[in-house]
């Protein structure tokens, strides 16, 4: 008879013990109900992931523990199941931090619980702790040692389960030791943030693990957004020789069931296969999906966004409204002396197809006040950046206005070319508390935009951009006539620096070499790298490259070095 191993594809919430808590104990009852008898829970379901300096704190790291012994209790009746619960724990034999003093390393384990019938049979710690991009896990763990193999009997057979957490997956050593030491199957549970192209690169990965040690393996797999990082689940489960038996859907909450069955052609794997989506839609599902938690799990009643009749804050609108309904949604267009008619008229069409609550404050009156003001200081000098300045800074302001008196997020709109070169207002669009398209450069923002009105995955209506909102030359329209292409390199050619520069850590020479021209190398690159000061006080936003200005980029504000 098939064993069957069940994936609680959830989405928890950080620090949050009582409610993740229950959401496992919820699966659990589920999975056994479908006569599941392994369950795994991802990397640190217990408290969410990444806990960040939560982890420093032992009273957090034993009130995790107090949680999986409550789950523990609660699922004392299901019998026969076992459920691998992601947790911290206090490191053996190290002594708690002095209290009051921060610490370099606190002496705390990632680890796993195997729970069976109301006791915590087996515990393991995670080996291989990453520290690159998004990973510090090195500041907050010290690695386990050994394997773990747990054994399952049922229908007169022993199967011995080899557990493993994420990083431990991706080298060889540990997965090689745990089939040594006599698992019949790999059982990993995952906290891996999502960027564009990670889904397939995991499952390579796995598959190399597959074929090394010739056991089949389940991969259980985080779902939701976490800050600027989102986990798009996924989970699945390959054959011993490597090809895909069963796939979880992404982006959503499943219980994945998997079924091991041993027959005369050797062990057979088997489950739901949900199909792959294409990068457009995994992109979106992604936005849509962080934009929805940081609201939501924030406790924010809804978003308010600057709408300009551009194609950035249109992408954002439709977005914000995918993750969170129109009712939740406001829009507010705040016209200066240089906005275009085709810019109000194409803002109210937007927003009446999306049904959002739309308002219009005009800024002219406001900016000539602020012009008045200043112009004894600015005596003799001509206008520049410094009047443009002011016309966002000022919409930056009534945003934030409406934001304290009704609770509402302001969603910014910058792109991630922006970001880069430092197109953008500090205290002006940069004002905001959530960042919904930071890791989007302009070449995508129209490829999403495009796919967004040929396809309805929230059935919100299609269509929701106006096409001439994505046709349109992009402009800033704080002067006269502005294009945005007056000052900065063709997107398609900027943003294929940024990528190759911030990226992929390429030189300006190999840039070059690669064909760009050396006038918009050197423009793109000095403008990286003069605009850090303002990126470090730009919201969180959600990250869907394998690089992103947040954590995965770290670079001084004061720094000479021209590399």
């Amino acid at each position: 008879m098939a064993i069957k191993i069940g994936v609680a594809q959830c989405n928890f919430v950080v620090g949050d013990l009582a409610g993740n808590a229950r959401r496992i104990v919820d699966a659990a009852h589920a999975a056994h109900a479908q006569g599941v008898q392994v369950l795994l829970t991802p990397e640190l379901a217990i408290c969410g992931y990444a806990a960040e300096d939560l982890f420093l704190r032992p009273a957090f790291v034993d009130a995790c523990d107090d949680a999986v012994q409550s789950v523990a209790a609660q699922t004392a009746g299901l019998k026969g199941l076992h459920i691998v619960v992601g947790q911290p724990l206090p490191a053996p034999g190290t002594a708690a931090p002095s209290v009051g003093r921060s610490v370099g390393r606190t002496p705390c384990l990632n680890a796993a619980s195997v729970l069976c019938e109301g006791r915590i049979t087996h515990r393991y710690a995670k080996r291989e702790l990453p520290n690159y991009q998004v990973f510090d896990e090195r500041r907050y763990f010290v690695p386990g040692d050994r394997p773990c193999v747990f054994e399952v009997a049922h229908a007169g057979r022993t199967h011995r389960m080899g557990l493993l957490i994420c990083e431990d997956a991706w080298h060889t050593r540990p997965a090689a030791e745990t089939a040594d030491a006599g698992a019949d199957v790999l059982c990993v549970i995952n906290a891996s943030p999502f960027h564009i192209g990670k889904g397939d690169e995991r499952e390579r990965a796995m598959r190399e693990r597959v074929l090394q040690t010739g056991r089949p393996l389940v991969y259980a797999h985080l779902v939701g957004g976490q800050d600027e990082i989102v986990f798009e689940g996924r989970s699945f489960a390959l054959d011993a020789r490597g090809a895909v038996a069963a796939r979880a859907p992404s982006f959503a909450e499943d219980l994945l069931v998997v079924e091991l069955d041993d027959g005369p052609g050797g062990r057979t794997v088997r489950g739901s296969i949900a199909p792959e989506p294409s990068t457009e839609s995994d992109l979106w599902h992604a936005l849509v999906l962080g934009t929805r938690d940081y609201v939501r799990k924030n406790g924010f009643p809804g978003a308010i966004i600057g709408l300009s009749g551009g194609i950035d804050s249109a992408l954002v609108l439709a977005i914000a409204v995918d993750a969170l309904g129109p009712d939740a949604v406001r829009a507010v267009m705040m016209p200066s002396p240089y906005t275009a008619d085709i810019s109000w008229l194409d803002a109210r069409e937007m927003a009446a197809r999306l049904g959002v609550r739309y308002d219009e404050i005009a800024i002219g009156p406001i900016f000539e006040r602020f012009l008045a003001a200043l112009d004894p200081l600015f005596e003799g000098r001509p206008a520049d950046t410094t009047e443009e300045n002011l016309q966002a800074r000022i919409r930056g302001t009534l945003l934030m206005g409406l934001s304290n008196k009704f609770g509402h997020i302001v969603l910014t709109t910058g792109n991630k070319s922006e970001m880069a070169t430092g197109y953008c207002t500090l205290y002006g669009d940069m004002a905001g508390g959530f960042a919904v398209i930071k890791d989007v450069t302009k070449t995508w923002v129209w490829r999403l935009a495009r796919w967004r009105n040929a396809n309805d995955p929230f059935g919100r209506g299609r269509d929701p951009i106006p096409e001439r909102i994505i046709t349109r030359p992009p402009s800033a329209e704080l002067r006269p006539d502005q294009k945005d292409q007056d000052t900065l390199p063709p997107y398609d050619v900027l943003d294929a620096i940024v990528e190759r520069y911030m990226e992929n850590d390429h030189s300006p020479a190999e840039i070059v070499a690669e064909g760009y021209p050396a006038a918009a190398v050197e423009q793109v690159v000095r403008l990286i790298r003069v605009n850090e000061y303002k990126r470090r006080q730009a919201p969180v936003g959600i990250r869907v490259t394998h690089r992103s200005f947040g954590k995965d980029w770290r670079y001084p504000n004061t720094n000479r070095w021209r590399g």
